[in-house]
């Protein structure tokens, strides 16, 4: 197995690595070596398969004390809303233009089970943007955030918060009816334990929600070390519906639906990290492309009909997973 260049590393980065969380016997394959393309910080990682499970993890990996390194300020879901980006309280669409946007686009996707409002924990919850959509639908919100800059940004929101890795945060005081966790799971040092710990949080028939990265799909196979959702080092497992059903049914979890997101983001923002390897960074196109996911633009707009016939084929490269506690 090809080994990480460790002399690129700054001092402050310490490295580990370990066996696969399912308790599989030793044994692995190199699929590929990459770097950090979000913020071209230093180092080279490797991604690993497990040969009994199938899961694939960087190895080695930084420390949860050395990971903040590749975690700066910039990082973009723990930005905070800037006074002109303030959140909103949402407008209700008019009746008329949600036909006319049923039919041309089709109904939008809903990305949570069809639940009567009720207790609501988001973990990784950023600067709040989720929680405070579902507070304005009913919900009595609370979030556990590893970011100090994004935990207080949900404070001025005045929605309970826990700042801290998610390993270390106490449970909510009551059991609540629904737990997410938008693109948290591939983040986690240690995410068998995690899930077990959930499983505890909510009530009989509770369900837990949570969107990850498919490295089972064509782009991952496509780009490789150049697709976008891949984010080394910070992505520190990366999973396939199957290996996440795996990981899930061991912490004590059924999985009901998998199903993907309607979003294109990943395949076009792997293009432009194609273009910026051939064609250089300074390259207009490419950046163009390599930033699209990030972009406010009404393009995105004419691209859903793609993005919808991509998730119908389970092609987008980002799946959304419903899981109830086993025994329920």
């Amino acid at each position: 197995m090809s080994t990480i260049e460790l002399e690129q590393l700054p001092n402050n980065v310490e490295m580990e690595s370990l066996p696969c969380p399912l308790g599989c016997p030793a044994g692995n394959e190199f699929v590929l070596k990459g770097r950090d393309r979000l913020h071209d910080l230093p180092g080279e990682f490797n991604v690993i398969r497990c040969k009994t499970c199938g899961l694939m993890r960087t190895d080695p990996r930084p420390t949860p004390e050395s990971i903040g390194f590749y975690y700066p300020e910039s990082y973009r879901p723990w930005a905070r809303p800037s006074k002109n980006n303030s959140l909103p309280k949402e407008k209700p669409i008019p009746a008329w233009k949600r036909t006319i946007k049923n039919l041309l686009f089709g109904k939008p996707l809903i990305a949570t089970p069809p639940l009567p409002s009720g207790k609501l924990l988001e973990i990784g919850c950023g600067s709040g943007s989720f929680l405070h959509s579902m507070a304005l639908k009913g919900w009595q919100v609370q979030g556990i955030e590893y970011s100090a800059q994004a935990g207080e940004a949900v404070r001025e929101l005045r929605y309970p918060i826990h700042v801290g890795p998610l390993e270390s945060a106490p449970g909510p005081e009551n059991p609540v009816d629904l737990i997410v966790g938008w693109q948290v799971l591939e983040h986690l040092h240690d995410p068998l334990p995690s899930l077990k710990k959930m499983a505890q949080w909510v009530k009989p028939n509770g369900y837990l929600v949570l969107s990850t990265p498919d490295a089972a799909s064509f782009d991952f196979k496509l780009f490789k070390h150049r697709w976008y959702a891949l984010q080394l080092p910070t992505h520190l497992y990366h999973f396939t519906p199957k290996t996440a059903d795996r990981m899930l049914k061991a912490a004590g979890w059924k999985v009901e639906k998998i199903f993907h997101e309607r979003n294109i983001g990943n395949l076009i923002a792997s293009l432009g990290y194609f273009l910026q390897d051939y064609l250089g960074k300074t390259n207009g196109l490419a950046n163009y492309l390599e930033k699209f996911p990030s972009r406010e633009t009404r393009l995105k707009i004419f691209l859903i009909p793609v993005a919808r016939i991509l998730a119908s084929l389970g092609q987008t490269g980002r799946m959304i997973i419903w899981a109830k506690r086993m025994g329920d």
